[in-house]
C-alpha cells in the first residue's frame, strides 16, 4: 500500500486547489494544491510539509497541520491495481505566499469556497475536501 500526504490550505471558508496537468492522472482536474508520496521512514504530516514547500513554496510547521481524515482507495493505474492510503491534513497557517513551483505540472492555482467546489475535482479527493464544511 502506498501512503499519500494532501496538505489542504485553507483560509476563511476557502480552500487552495491546483489545476493538474502534464502528470498522466487527471489531467484537467483541480486536486490539493499541495500533495505527493509519503517516503520511507517519513511520516505523513511530514510529506505534507515537504509536499507544501517543493509543490508551492510554502513553509507549514507540523503543529499548523490538523488531521482531516485517513482514507483507503484502489485505483488501476498505467494498467496494474494500486491501493494507496490518503492522509488529508488542513493548514490554517503557514509562511510565505503560495506559488506554482512545477509548472510542467500544475497550470493554475486558485482558492475556491469549501461550499463551492468545481465539477473536475479529483472524484477521492472531493470527497475529503466536502468534510471542510463545519470541521471548524
Amino acid at each position: 500500500m502506498k501512503a499519500i500526504a494532501y496538505a489542504l490550505m485553507v483560509r476563511d471558508d476557502q480552500v487552495l486547489l491546483q489545476l493538474r496537468q502534464g502528470t498522466g492522472f487527471m489531467d484537467g482536474y483541480w486536486s490539493a494544491a499541495a500533495a505527493g508520496h509519503v517516503e520511507p521512514g517519513e511520516s505523513a504530516a511530514a510529506a505534507a510539509v515537504r509536499e507544501a514547500s517543493e509543490e508551492l513554496g510554502v513553509l507549514i510547521e507540523p503543529t499548523d497541520l490538523r488531521l482531516l481524515t485517513v482514507s483507503a482507495r484502489h485505483q488501476n493505474h498505467d494498467g496494474s491495481a494500486k491501493t494507496y492510503e490518503d492522509h488529508f491534513f488542513v493548514a490554517r497557517n503557514w509562511s510565505g505566499t503560495p506559488v506554482i513551483q512545477e509548472p510542467q505540472r500544475a497550470a493554475e492555482l486558485r482558492w475556491f469556497g469549501t461550499g463551492k467546489l468545481p465539477s473536475m475535482t479529483v472524484p477521492h479527493e472531493l470527497v475529503a475536501l466536502g468534510r471542510l464544511v463545519g470541521s471548524e
